[in-house]
């Protein structure tokens, strides 16, 4: 029985190229033989489908004769040129075509796809620190700045590697191609693979004398000054990240990323929730009964805040936009702010009597 291509990789017959080539690292991915839960069978189907649909003349001629397609290849009956010399039979023996599957095989798993080109510059790693604020900072944002110990490139040579006025000579190791190739086995047959040159680390071209100062590394160790604004309204536990402050790249390569994780020492008069603020405020019985002012502490400062007569214990009063900034957006949170009726544990005197004479006023009260 004839094979839909279209089918075995999870297209449409409209499927542009880079559709088709995602469809097929997908696969690739999923049942290579190497892979723990792979399919041998499977992955040849696929592969053989990439071949043609791939290739936009075989893929014409795939269109063309629908499911007669490998029937007509292989007895003759395509028109001139055939089917470009495929023939599905080849996969049994390991013969296979690759075309551009040496990049795609090299992206999956680790190999080279035999061509010839320099290598890119190793990029510097990324790293991660701890930057402390206080809550205030965090709240309002803030310019901070410290050391941190890294690679940086070296000033000397400015990452070159060579001491200053030393010639530069092609690596005869590589013939400044930045890669060495050898031939290893795999599972479609002897395959190219391609790795960074031992010798010049990929640079394809060796000076005449190496940096004294960093030993033709390109890079040196030292504490760099990381300075850095931090957004209001940021949280505890929330990550920044700063471009190209990680590690210094190799030979020109660029340098990683800078991963500060923050920690927000906490405040004793507030809380914090999402974008409110929460603080308790404690009041006698007689300024809960009777009402009053009280001066209330915010992030912003003092601020009076009026107090109603019969205000309950756990009463929550909202002071809006005091709270947090929302983070890289407009607007705050608000500042909530529970009032605790501190009820007194010793009486003695004349304060003892005038609360016994109001309990008994009360209980008239009720009993009318």
């Amino acid at each position: 029985m004839a094979k839909d291509y279209y089918d075995i990789l999870g297209v449409s017959k409209s499927a542009s190229e880079d559709e088709i080539k995602k469809a097929f690292r997908k696969k690739a991915h999923e049942l290579h033989p190497d892979k723990a839960h792979g399919d041998e069978a499977k992955f040849k189907e696929a592969n053989e489908a990439y071949q043609v649909l791939s290739n936009k003349e075989k893929r014409n001629q795939y269109d063309q004769y629908g499911q007669t397609f490998d029937q007509a290849s292989r007895q003759g009956g395509a028109p001139a040129g055939g089917f470009g010399g495929f023939d599905p039979s080849g996969f049994q023996q390991g013969n296979v075509d690759f075309g551009d599957l040496g990049d795609i095989f090299g992206d999956i798993f680790g190999f080279g796809g035999g061509r010839s080109k320099r290598s890119r510059a190793k990029g510097g790693r990324d790293i991660q620190a701890d930057l402390n604020l206080s809550f205030r900072e965090a709240v309002f944002g803030a310019e901070k700045s410290f050391e941190m110990y890294k690679s940086v490139i070296c000033g000397h040579c400015s990452g070159t590697g060579a001491e200053p006025g030393s010639k530069m000579h092609t690596c005869q190791t590589c013939k400044g191609q930045g890669q060495v190739q050898r031939i290893v086995n795999s599972f479609f047959g002897q395959i190219a693979q391609n790795s960074i040159c031992p010798t010049c680390e990929g640079a394809g071209q060796i000076p005449s004398q190496k940096c004294r100062q960093c030993n033709g590394n390109g890079r040196i160790k030292k504490n760099q000054v990381i300075k850095v604004s931090v957004p209001a309204g940021i949280d505890d536990g929330e990550t920044l990240r700063l471009s190209n402050q990680g590690e210094a790249g190799e030979k020109g390569g660029s340098a990683g990323d800078l991963y500060l994780r923050i920690r927000v020492q906490p405040d004793s008069r507030f809380v914090r929730k999402n974008a409110d603020i929460l603080s308790q405020v404690d009041i006698n019985f007689p300024a809960a009964a009777l009402g009053t002012k009280l001066e209330i502490e915010t992030i912003d400062g003092a601020i009076s805040m009026k107090i109603p007569a019969g205000t309950q214990s756990g009463k929550v009063f909202r002071l809006k936009d005091k709270g947090i900034p929302y983070l890289r957006k407009r607007g705050r949170g608000d500042h909530l702010i529970t009032v605790n009726v501190v009820t007194p544990t010793r009486l003695h005197g004349k304060k003892k009597k005038l609360l016994e004479e109001l309990a008994e006023m009360e209980g008239d009260e009720i009993s009318e």
